[in-house]
């Protein structure tokens, strides 16, 4: 439920509870309870295992993230901006908006890479098994929008203060991570192997530390989709449950007249 901040005034409470057949519902009440509660422990429990994983790939991260991977990282975003990027005769720089491309589900993580596709045509395809893109987005990102162009910031489903994919519909140009469990599709891309960036000598003293990473991390994440399995399958049932007794043509009959205050407005 959303309380309102001026009740009656800017807002109003809406009742939906009065389109359920209360008396029918009654002798249902223990098994809608442990219905509610069964569901809600698999979601906590999955967002327990999203968070560890998270964390584990942050250290990961930490391991190869130096300043002079940063330096590499930096020049590559130079070289991109002044091969892609016009330079635009105003002084107004773009707009950011935030959108999710990827989304860890039920089924388990998804990337809708298409969505990209449909937008623009030029894709940069990041290859990056250790979650670096981000490095190279943010510098990115300033260019462009200090360029006077709008850009589709996709933060990254499993640590949304980190950006995964940047679109620039404007120029038709997307930058898409590709990593090895939910690779970018073969399309005509151009490849960037971020991979290669980071200090060889690093990543061969830190390589048993990374694949100890990269197996919890991917465990710990299917544990998570088990779990969004079991509380949807839940949800499913508890709506079989409460189907029978909701008077959906009343909800309608709600909806009808509150979209027709609306319009009268």
């Amino acid at each position: 439920m959303v309380e309102p901040k001026y009740p009656g005034a800017v807002e109003r409470y809406v009742n939906m509870g009065d389109c359920y057949n209360k008396e029918a519902l009654w002798p249902l009440r223990q098994k809608i309870a442990d219905c509610m509660s069964g569901y809600k422990g698999c979601y906590q429990r999955a967002y327990r295992c999203l968070n560890a994983a998270a964390d584990i790939m942050e250290d990961q991260r930490a391991v190869l993230l130096t300043d002079t991977l940063a330096q590499k990282l930096a020049k590559r975003a130079r070289g991109i901006l002044s091969r892609e990027i016009p330079r635009r005769k105003t002084e107004q720089s773009g707009h950011v908006k935030q959108r999710f491309l990827g989304a860890v589900t039920h089924r388990g993580p998804i990337c809708l890479y298409d969505t990209a596709f449909a937008q623009c045509d030029r894709i940069y395809a990041l290859t990056d098994s250790y979650g670096m893109a981000h490095e190279l987005l943010i510098r990115l990102l300033a260019g462009i929008v200090s360029s006077g162009y709008d850009a589709v910031a996709c933060p990254d489903p499993m640590a949304p203060d980190r950006m995964a994919h940047l679109l620039v519909p404007q120029l038709g140009l997307a930058f898409l991570s590709s990593p090895a469990a939910l690779p970018c599709p073969e399309q005509s891309c151009r490849r960037i192997r971020l991979d290669t960036a980071a200090d060889a000598e690093t990543l061969r003293c830190s390589r048993p530390r990374l694949r100890f990473a990269k197996k919890v991390s991917a465990a710990l994440t299917d544990e998570a989709v088990s779990s969004l399995a079991q509380a949807k399958a839940m949800h499913d049932n508890l709506e079989s449950i409460y189907n029978p007794h909701v008077d959906f043509v009343l909800a309608e009959e709600i909806a009808r007249n509150i979209w027709t205050e609306i319009l009268t407005f």
